[in-house]
């Protein structure tokens, strides 16, 4: 097809959604349909737990005061009240900076039928509460009232906002199907937005035009979408919502009261408007700090590696971070070393400064953290990015720091932080900075045990962590310590005893304990029938998607895990027979897996190691990932027979 062919047939789409749009209604909501309560399954997905009926997003921004008006409506079938769990509650989160502040008005409803009749209960006052998420946000939360199986839920509220750029990104696919969702935004055009739109569900009805409300003239943007699947999630994804058909309101300009800003700049505008932010530059620039505070070991370091590394962990170990994030500090590095708490901004930048003050190459790399998505380079913006961490350049590339982990170290980031790229601004330049985790991450699984006369089965567990695995165990430790040892008795379903978890020296993290189980063998006249891996067998295959892989297959970092049993067979038994060792490897060695098998005297030796060589691959390895993983189920699952001589 011919370029005039193809700009033929563009045209054709544009007037062709414009009309539809033009016939189609927006905004208006339905009213309320009784046979809607005795719907039993949704039409789009039977299996769906909850469904939207109708959803609507609107925007308007007033053109005599630039208040933001955000206007929410959603009316929700319940399918399964015990599935449908996540949709029961609402929370709505009100931004407060300085004298500024947002508030809210709001309604909702549950619908149900009783004795032949439609009963309605609202939410009252007193189930609502408010929490404050961090200094600037607090969240209005509430749960609705008499949800049953069948029930439909309905909310509307209107939020005003002095905040232009508090538009929200608006998720058109969610993990339940919908009915109808539309978005809607009018803007005066003194203040312009630039429309971002990702994702490949397509709208039915899309109208974008000028208009003119009260002789002031406007621009609107509509987009209407029938019969949206919900959301299906894959394993081994960092962020699903980097995959799910969105739209988000870029603002680019406002000439509106005599104030004139431009927000569509480039990074390097970026990066010059940071540095001379006395939140940002002027922070880095505190060259006195820096150097008052330098620990004193680096006065004998011999390499500039030596001496980075000897910073970094004087960082990370003198300063806890408040887990506030963000790429401006809060209250400044002075009261950080006062205090010895901070938030993201103020420890890594004092990182940063401290190393260029030995003559280290070090700079700041914008990031967008796994959760908050990736970074639009499209739209360059500092509210696409929320955290900080430190990049010193070398002769042979780049190295990354984040000292808010305790058990990070050089290149060995938290999880939270691998996101593909991020936004390096040198003093003079600011580029894109590709991220990739090469350090493999260590699981290390351990069984000594003994089969005893009883039939029972004791012994020791050590699970010991090194790398990216070792700081997820730690995180979550510090979250709670009692769930996260909680967790062996829950995943393994054994009877673990004296549990104990900790750091070792050299930044490993291991947790110990001890175990007697008596339901890991069976009987049979004279055998005793076991499983040698004990409850390390690999029981499922999670690559076990049978629909194709749409998204790549993430691990965070390439990754060795080993497992190993040794098993002391009780005196007066011998194997029947050994169970059977295997090999399985890629042609291209990315991705393997080891099973080995030896008996020493009285005492069996099991080995198992599965090896992935990168952090992440396309979806086109699934298959290869989906064979390998199901060969090591199945040789895990081995079973051998004890005979008694």
């Amino acid at each position: 097809m011919n370029i005039k062919k193809i700009i033929l047939l563009l045209c054709n789409l544009i007037i062709f959604n414009a009309m539809t749009a033009q016939k189609h209604e927006f905004l208006k909501i339905p009213k309320f349909n009784e046979a809607d309560l005795s719907k039993p399954k949704s039409l789009i997905d039977e299996n769906a737990p909850a469904e939207f009926l109708h959803r609507s997003s609107d925007f308007v921004i007033d053109a005599k005061t630039g208040e933001l008006h955000k206007k929410f409506f959603a009316r929700i079938k319940i399918y399964s009240k015990e599935k449908a769990e996540k949709w029961l509650s609402l929370e709505i989160p009100l931004m407060e900076v300085g004298n500024k502040h947002e508030y809210v008005t709001l309604k909702a409803i549950t619908y149900n039928i009783e004795n032949g009749k439609v009963i309605s209960t609202k939410v009252s006052k007193d189930s609502k509460y408010k929490s404050i998420e961090d200094k600037n946000i607090t969240i209005t939360k509430f749960a609705f009232p008499n949800v049953k199986d069948g029930s439909i839920i309905e909310y509307q509220y209107e939020i005003e906002s002095p905040f232009l750029l508090s538009i929200p990104e608006v998720f058109i696919e969610t993990e339940i199907p919908s009915v109808y969702t539309e978005y809607v935004l009018d803007t005066p055009q003194s203040i312009l937005f630039s429309m971002n739109y990702s994702g490949s569900i397509n709208p039915k009805y899309t109208l974008s035009q000028d208009d003119s409300f009260y002789n002031i003239p406007y621009k609107t943007y509509r987009f209407g979408f029938e019969n949206v699947k919900g959301f299906k999630t894959e394993k081994f994804v960092g962020n699903d919502n980097n995959y799910k058909t969105k739209i988000k309101a870029e603002l680019n300009s406002i000439n509106f009261l005599g104030r004139f800003e431009q927000y569509n700049l480039t990074w390097d505008q970026i990066m010059k408007n940071l540095y001379e932010n006395s939140h940002f530059g002027g922070e880095l620039g505190k060259a006195k700090i820096a150097k008052e505070n330098m620990p004193i070991e680096v006065l004998s370091a011999k390499s500039l590696q030596e001496k980075a590394d000897i910073i970094f962990n004087f960082v990370k170990n003198q300063y806890t971070w408040n887990k506030e994030r963000g790429i401006f500090t809060s209250n400044g590095i002075k009261k950080l070393i006062e205090s010895k708490t901070g938030n993201a901004a103020e420890i890594n930048l004092l990182l940063i400064a401290m190393l260029r003050e030995i003559g280290i190459k070090a700079d700041p790399l914008l990031i967008s953290t796994v959760n908050n998505g990736i970074i639009n380079m499209a739209f360059p913006s500092t509210y696409n990015v929320d955290f900080i961490i430190a990049a010193v350049e070398t002769k042979d590339g780049y190295h990354l720091y984040d000292a808010t982990s305790r058990q990070s170290s050089c290149n060995e980031l938290p999880p939270r932080d691998w996101n593909q790229f991020g936004i390096l601004l040198s003093k003079d330049k600011a580029k894109q900075l590709d991220m990739i985790n090469l350090k493999p991450s260590f699981k290390y699984l351990t069984i000594e045990a003994k089969i005893n006369e009883n039939g029972s089965i004791s012994g020791s567990y050590s699970d010991k962590d090194k790398g990216t695995f070792a700081i997820l165990s730690k995180e979550s430790y510090d979250d709670n310590a009692d769930k996260y040892k909680r967790q062996y008795k829950e995943n393994f379903s054994t009877n673990f005893l004296e549990i104990n978890s900790k750091i070792l020296e050299n930044g490993e993290f291991e947790s110990t304990m001890k175990f007697l189980e008596d339901n890991l063998i069976d009987k049979v006249g004279k055998k005793i029938i076991i499983n040698p891996m004990l409850f390390l067998s690999k029981n499922s295959n999670e690559f076990d998607q049978v629909e194709q892989r749409k998204y790549r297959i993430d691990f965070i970092s390439p990754l060795v895990k080993v497992k190993k049993v040794v098993l002391e067979i009780p005196e007066g038994y011998s194997i029947e027979e050994l169970p059977k060792s295997k090999k399985i490897v890629t042609e291209d060695k990315e991705i393997s897996y080891n099973y080995v098998v030896e008996q020493k005297g009285n005492t069996l030796e099991i080995i198992s190691t599965t090896t992935v060589n990168s952090a992440d691959y396309p979806k086109e390895y699934y298959p290869a990932f989906k064979q390998i993983w199901g060969v090591a189920s199945k040789t895990e699952n081995q079973v051998i027979s004890l005979i008694k001589k």
